[in-house]
């Protein structure tokens, strides 16, 4: 896919996404910024891991706006506290040029995104699938079942 095509499908999907999916979509973009400052660090890319890592910070600071931390109490506070801990591992990463506080924060990353898609599994409605609903079709014009076909 080109970059243009990836972008405006990443686009698309930030613009028809529900606030589940996007806080999904932002711990998925800053693990990805972290593999390539990974990436970039290894291969002595300064300008390139210095641009990943801040991309990385910018999500982050992102991911502390979006926190509700009225409705989100303690819960919010903590992931408040987790991000701004992110945040400073990649700043020292940045400083000492050094993969440990990078693994580290993808790490957290990586559990985090797993947690938020058990969140987004339970906030989903369950499918039903057809074959359930012609089980449940009335066996006899009397049922109260039967009232839906009308």
């Amino acid at each position: 896919m080109s970059h243009s095509a990836q972008d405006a499908y990443l686009e698309g999907r930030i613009l028809s996404a529900d606030p589940l999916e996007l806080v999904r979509l932002l711990y998925q973009g800053c693990s990805d910024a972290v593999r390539e400052a990974r990436r970039s660090l290894a291969e002595g890319e300064i300008a390139s891991r210095s641009r990943w890592v801040s991309k990385a910070s910018d999500i982050l600071t992102e991911l502390i706006g979006s926190l509700d931390r009225q409705r989100g109490g303690e819960i919010a506070e903590r992931l408040a506290l987790l991000y701004d801990y992110m945040q400073r591992r990649l700043l020292e990463a940045h400083l000492r040029q050094a993969d440990e506080p990078l693994a580290e924060v993808l790490g957290l990353l990586v559990t985090l995104g797993e947690a938020w898609a058990g969140v987004q599994a339970q906030a989903r409605p369950p499918v039903v699938e057809p074959s359930a609903w012609l089980q449940m079709a009335p066996e006899n014009e009397g049922s109260a079942t039967h009232a839906w076909s009308c």
